[in-house]
């Protein structure tokens, strides 16, 4: 059997999940959050769900989606049956939106054996491939999973003014256009317009080409409109979400020293002023 290592990129297609779906190692997460409890839901088979909002979000936390603990972390991927020795697929149903959260959660507690599907459901169902009406049935055993936070790849408050005042480093901001300029309202009640000192917009949205990722080589012509030679990158967005598709995208690009402002606009804009 191949090194376990060379079977998971960055990114995968649905047709290299499909040919490995009975590999013995493989574990495949559905990251999907569905507003309306009452959808159908249609699933790749053999997934199990990814609780991004309740199990692996400090829910206690004021700000959403907020970065969880090791302990919370470690513990919730072994009740998914999730082994050190994993191969981890992760996808959700609107594409590339959900999913590559999960993906820089695990990155964040030191696992790199995982890869977002590129075009999620989506794409899978525009293949013919099968889908089943429910999750997995939970009869794994509880994983030997271990985390180990790797502190410069998140990013919270007391890090943001710093990073904002560095030549060194440089913030794209995920959120739409209009957004980032205030010409729309955030979605959030309450939570003033504005952007992080000195950030630069990188609408998410310009990574896609219907629900998949662009090219490699129309990501590089996007990120090369950006002076980033040699600088550390911060991803920030809403919510620390969508944050982490512009973190994707820099990952197969093999930028390096990236990490991703977990509070985002919706923490920033609410604990400072203009």
């Amino acid at each position: 059997m191949p090194n376990i290592n060379q079977l998971v990129s960055t990114v995968v297609s649905c047709h290299w999940l499909y040919k490995n779906r009975h590999l013995d190692d493989l574990v495949i997460l559905d990251a999907s959050v569905k507003k309306d409890k009452s959808d159908p839901s249609v699933y790749i088979p053999n997934s199990r769900y990814f609780d991004i909002k309740g199990k692996f979000s400090d829910t206690t936390d004021e700000f959403p989606n907020a970065f969880p603990s090791i302990d919370q972390f470690q513990s919730e991927a072994r009740k998914l049956g999730i082994n050190n020795n994993s191969i981890i697929v992760v996808y959700d149903d609107k594409g590339i939106y959900w999913s590559p959260r999960v993906w820089w959660l695990f990155k964040c507690y030191g696992f790199d054996n995982i890869a977002v599907l590129d075009g999620g459901l989506p794409e899978w169902q525009r293949l013919d491939f099968q889908t089943v009406s429910d999750l997995s049935i939970n009869t794994w055993q509880i994983g030997d999973f271990t985390a180990h936070f790797q502190s410069d790849k998140i990013r919270f408050f007391h890090h943001i003014l710093d990073i904002a005042r560095d030549k060194h480093c440089t913030i794209l901001d995920a959120r739409s256009t209009e957004r980032f300029q205030g010409i729309v309202p955030e979605p959030r009640a309450g939570l003033r317009s504005g952007t992080i000192p000195n950030s630069s917009n990188l609408p998410y949205t310009e990574l896609l080409d219907g629900y998949c990722l662009k090219s490699t080589e129309e990501l590089r012509t996007i990120f090369d409109t950006f002076e980033l030679q040699d600088k550390a990158l911060t991803f920030s967005c809403g919510s620390g979400i969508t944050a982490c598709i512009l973190a994707l995208a820099a990952e197969i690009l093999n930028y390096e020293n990236l990490s991703v402002y977990d509070g985002s606009w919706t923490e920033f804009g609410t604990l400072t002023y203009e």
